[in-house]
């Protein structure tokens, strides 16, 4: 668990991280000296802490009655020893006992708790100090955690798992929490059936269980290296007798000693691997539940040197299961959401458009906020004689409700303009239809259809913002049309007008979102609209994409609603 506190210390830290914070005086005992007491009054056992100090390469240098008592070693067996592999047999303490011994040799204090070889077993505090010589080792002083230690690394669960909502994320946090405080490696599976199509299939007896590994930990391998032996994403099938198997049916906590044959079969791939197999001796798999249902399931792994998986283990493995069982179900339900979102976003914006050769269009669309699909659309649709119909419209509302009545309005007006229809008949259509759904829908719209051959324009609104001419010099000017009321209102009453598209001038379509908010009136956002495409549209010849990504991009920070923008232009 790595908990970088000493217990009882300020979550700050000390003041100054090169200072001493505890000193007791040390009862040195060599190698050959054994374990009696020195002359003099024997020191007192303060709190259970006991000293020991290192020399620079890791081996033990001197050591002390109270950590004989705590260790359950005396100094003739272990002075000279590493203390990695005397008391930290886990593959990822080495690493950790490195990293300690670099700290003191630049200065500063170190502290860490982790479960070691301990007399009666448990679980130790550490603290590493630098000598008051450079280099010549640490000074290492060792408590005793309580089984409240637990309540450590379960407080950390709550605060280090489910900072994100993105899976293979979530299941990492929860096993680089738990490696190598609590185990040697951790893997977590999840069913393939869940990831594929969203669905619990029960367990049949006799039947294989599919399932996908999420990821894996192993102490002392970097991310890369262990993902190269366990691939994140691999379908594995075990059989009903696999202790994985048995956890996700029953739901409850299985130990093992030997490793599962799926799991071996891929380690044993590479001699890296067969090493790795080799050096576990305690498996504890412990299935991940949530709101009722086995949403995968956790395997971790003990090295063979070191203590094995006990009952108060399998407990706190239950609990730190709970909360990564949660967070992973969060995150299921949120990718299932999402994928939905994207899908349906995906057929609702129009792909590439058929644009009549005598016409160059631009087109850019930003949903507010977090949200995947709003109420914005837009659409062209090529029409006989190399004409073409420009959409715009904007469903009230935001996220999926007014998505809904989007889907329906865009679709409906693609279809009534494929029929070459008048503007003013289109809208009238698409009103009597907003007016009929089940559910209230209002919306705004303008419909243009432009003829590049002579230039001519017809357009028609529908409670709409009016659009924007912008000259070939940059000048622009608000165009002056009958607005009519928004569509649902069954007021049946729109009015289409003549517009003349000079040589090298540009149409803006828009949505309010580009020039409202409750900070920006819409009279100064149609300003600002205006000076910005008249800006970036004052250079004759220019290609319009161009200018349609910098004039939304100048113009979002303002907005609270989603934003489109459509720019066309007659081809010279």
């Amino acid at each position: 668990m790595a908990e970088r506190r000493w217990p009882g210390e300020n979550a700050g830290g000390p003041a100054n991280s090169s200072s001493r914070l505890v000193h007791i005086p040390v009862e040195p005992h060599v190698a050959g000296v054994g374990l009696s007491a020195p002359a003099g009054p024997r020191s007192p056992d303060l709190a259970g802490l006991a000293i020991f100090t290192l020399d620079a390469q890791g081996r033990v240098a001197t050591w002390t009655v109270a950590a004989a008592r705590l260790f359950g070693c005396t100094a003739r067996a272990i002075v000279g020893q590493d203390v990695s592999e005397a008391l930290m047999p886990g593959k990822g303490h080495a690493q950790l006992l490195r990293q300690a011994l670099g700290e003191a040799r630049a200065g500063r204090v170190w502290t860490a708790t982790l479960s070691m070889a301990l007399a009666g077993g448990g679980t130790v505090a550490l603290r590493c100090e630098p000598m008051a010589e450079p280099g010549a080792g640490a000074l290492m002083i060792a408590q005793r955690v309580p089984q409240s230690a637990g309540q450590m690394l379960l407080s950390e669960a709550a605060t280090r798992i489910g900072t994100t909502l993105d899976l293979t994320q979530t299941a990492r946090e929860a096993v680089d929490l738990t490696v190598p405080g609590f185990a040697d490696a951790a893997g977590i599976v999840v069913p393939e059936r869940m990831l594929a199509a969203d669905e619990f299939v029960p367990h049949e007896p006799g039947r294989q269980v599919v399932l996908r590994r999420l990821v894996a930990c192993l102490a002392g391998y970097p991310a890369a290296d262990t993902d190269r032996l366990l691939a994140p994403g691999e379908v594995l099938v075990f059989g009903e007798d696999c202790p994985i198997s048995r956890a996700m049916e029953t739901g409850r906590p299985v130990l093992y000693r030997h490793l599962d044959d799926i799991t071996l079969q891929r380690l044993s791939a590479s001699p890296a691997g067969q090493a790795i197999a080799a050096g576990f001796g305690s498996f504890l798999a412990v299935p991940l539940i949530a709101r009722g249902l086995v949403v995968g399931c956790v395997i971790f792994a003990r090295a063979a040197a070191g203590p094995k998986f006990r009952r108060a283990d399998i407990e706190l493995a239950g609990q730190l299961a709970a909360r990564a069982a949660l967070c992973i179900d969060n995150a299921r339900m949120y990718n299932r959401e999402r994928r939905i979102a994207t899908a349906l976003q995906r057929g609702l914006l129009p792909g590439c458009p058929a644009v009549p050769p005598g016409l160059e269009v631009a087109h850019r669309y930003l949903p507010v906020g977090a949200n995947v699909v709003g109420g914005d659309w837009h659409d062209i649709v090529t029409l006989p004689g190399g004409k073409a119909a420009l959409i715009v419209g904007d469903a009230m509302g935001h996220g999926p409700e007014a998505a809904a009545v989007m889907v329906q309005l865009r679709t409906a007006a693609h279809t009534l303009a494929d029929l070459d229809l008048p503007p003013e008949e289109v809208l009238r259509r698409l009103d009597r239809l907003a007016a009929d759904m089940t559910v209230t829908a209002f919306a705004t719209c303008i419909f243009a259809v432009i003829d590049p051959a002579d230039g001519s324009c017809v357009i028609a609104k529908a409670g709409h913002l009016p659009p924007v001419m912008v000259g070939a010099n940059g000048a622009t000017r608000v165009l002056d049309l009958p607005a009519g009321l928004p569509l649902g209102l069954g007021v049946e009453s729109f009015e289409a007008t003549p517009v003349s598209l000079p040589p090298g001038a540009t149409l803006a379509l828009y949505t309010d979102g580009l020039v409202e908010s409750r900070y920006l009136p819409v009279d100064a956002g149609t300003a600002a609209l205006r000076e910005a495409l008249g800006r970036s549209l004052a250079e004759p010849g220019a290609a319009l994409a161009g200018p349609c990504h910098l004039v939304t991009e100048s113009l979002r920070r303002h907005g609270e609603d989603d934003i489109t923008l459509v720019l066309a232009r007659i081809r010279a």
